[in-house]
């Protein structure tokens, strides 16, 4: 995660394109409404070399519960299958899926496990993006960062919205638990966000920057 200074007019502007003038925004809002939370923002980096990560959810699935959280990667530059793209699973965002996942025993026989099974049957979908591309995810779908095998670095900005009812998600909300803490809404930062697009200042925003500092 590279820390992204939240307030200066470059990251506003970003975010403004992002919520405000693409499908993103409504996205959000017809999920989980305009009292979403906005729980996280950062910048994910690979650098050239970088080793492959462990399949992971970034939230557990509870029986009985919707999605808790969905994250959005934008690619700030053209992602290659070289460059160590996000690897998704689809459709194991649910109990069946992370139950096998937690399931490492193996058959009797030395077969394979539940776990080994499900990522070896499991179609995967590469986040081979175009700059300016943007993948929105439930976070409890199993996914990974690939390795990096190329010599450029390849750097998606994100953030995630957090189910207004729901109080801890399972998982800290990444490096910026101030932002977690200070619960603004998907709308309130929509309504910020327009502000500024009139050249009226982002006082939310600006707010929040000062308490990230």
């Amino acid at each position: 995660d590279l820390t992204i200074p939240l307030g200066d007019e470059i990251i506003t502007k970003a975010l403004k394109e992002s919520l405000c003038n693409s499908p993103v925004g409504a996205t959000i809002s017809s999920i989980f409404g305009d009292g979403a939370i906005f729980h996280e923002f950062s910048c994910l980096m690979s650098d050239p070399g970088s080793q492959r990560q462990v399949i992971h959810p970034d939230t557990p699935c509870v029986d009985g519960k919707g999605p808790v959280l969905y994250t959005c990667f934008i690619a700030l530059q053209d992602v290659t299958l070289d460059m160590g793209p996000t690897v998704w699973l689809p459709r194991t965002h649910n109990k069946e899926a992370h139950e096998a996942f937690k399931d490492s025993a193996q058959s009797e026989g030395g077969g394979d496990s539940p776990k080994d099974n499900l990522i070896k049957t499991q179609p995967a979908v590469l986040g081979t993006f175009t700059k300016g591309s943007c993948a929105i995810f439930d976070s409890r779908l199993l996914h990974c960062g690939s390795a990096n095998r190329s010599e450029d670095d390849r750097a998606l900005f994100y953030f995630s919205f957090k189910e207004p009812q729901v109080g801890y998600t399972g998982n800290p909300a990444s490096i910026r638990q101030e932002l977690g803490n200070a619960n603004v809404s998907l709308g309130e930062l929509m309504e910020d966000l327009e502000l500024f697009g009139k050249g009226k200042g982002s006082p939310l925003i600006d707010r929040l920057g000062g308490q990230m500092r």
